[in-house]
C-alpha cells in the first residue's frame, strides 16, 4: 500500500498550479530584456530584477492570481527600477557622454553592410534604444516599452501603469515626441562632423 501513495500524490502535484518559481523563471529572458531598457546596463537590470522577485515573492498568491503575471511582474520592474533611479540620482552624477562614446566605438567596428557582423549591429541598435529610453521618465519609457515593443494595447498598459488611458496616451506621445527631438538633435549633430 505504501507503493500506490506516492504515484497518486505525484498525479495529485502535477494537476496542481504552477508555482511562483515556476512561472517567474519563465518571464525572466523577457523581463531582464525590458530591465536592461529601463536601468541602462546588464548589472543594474540584473539587480532591478532581483528586487522585484523579492518584493513579489512576499506576496506569491497576488503574483498567481493576476490574470497576465508578466504584466504584473512588469509593474514591479518599472517600480524598482524608478526606486533604483531616484537613490542614484541623489548619489553621484554619473557623466552621459562616456556610454554615448563607447556605443559609438561599438558601432564603428561592425564590418561592412549585408554581411553578418556578429551581432555588433544588433548590439549597437540596443545601446542606442537604452540610451534614448534613459532620457525619458521611467513612465513614458514604460508606456513606450509596453506599447511599442511588447504589442499591448493602450488600453492594456493604461491599466498595466494603473493610470487613466488618456494619461497613458498623453505620456506615449510626449514620450514619442522627445524621441524624435533626441534623434533629430543627433543627426543634426552629426551632420556638422
Amino acid at each position: 500500500m505504501a507503493d500506490v501513495t506516492p504515484p497518486a500524490s505525484m498525479s495529485a502535484a502535477s494537476s496542481v498550479s504552477p508555482t511562483f518559481d515556476e512561472v517567474f523563471c519563465g518571464l525572466l529572458p523577457r523581463l531582464y530584456r525590458r530591465a536592461v531598457m529601463l536601468a541602462g546596463s546588464r548589472q543594474s537590470a540584473e539587480d532591478v530584477v532581483h528586487e522585484a522577485y523579492l518584493k513579489l515573492a512576499a506576496r506569491p498568491q497576488r503574483f498567481l492570481a493576476h490574470p497576465e503575471p508578466y504584466a504584473y511582474a512588469f509593474t514591479a520592474v518599472l517600480s524598482v527600477a524608478r526606486d533604483a533611479y531616484r537613490k542614484d540620482r541623489r548619489q553621484v552624477l554619473v557623466d552621459e557622454v562616456a556610454v554615448v562614446e563607447g556605443a559609438d566605438d561599438a558601432g564603428a567596428v561592425g564590418g561592412g553592410y549585408g554581411g553578418w557582423d556578429g551581432g555588433v549591429a544588433r548590439r549597437h541598435a540596443e545601446l542606442e534604444a537604452v540610451r534614448l529610453l534613459g532620457r525619458l521618465s521611467h513612465r513614458q519609457a514604460g508606456i513606450v516599452i509596453l506599447v511599442d515593443l511588447d504589442g499591448y494595447t493602450i488600453d492594456q498598459a493604461a491599466k498595466i501603469m494603473k493610470v487613466h488611458r488618456g494619461t497613458a496616451a498623453r505620456h506615449r506621445a510626449r514620450a514619442l515626441d522627445r524621441l524624435r527631438a533626441y534623434l533629430v538633435e543627433s543627426e543634426h549633430g552629426q551632420a556638422g562632423r
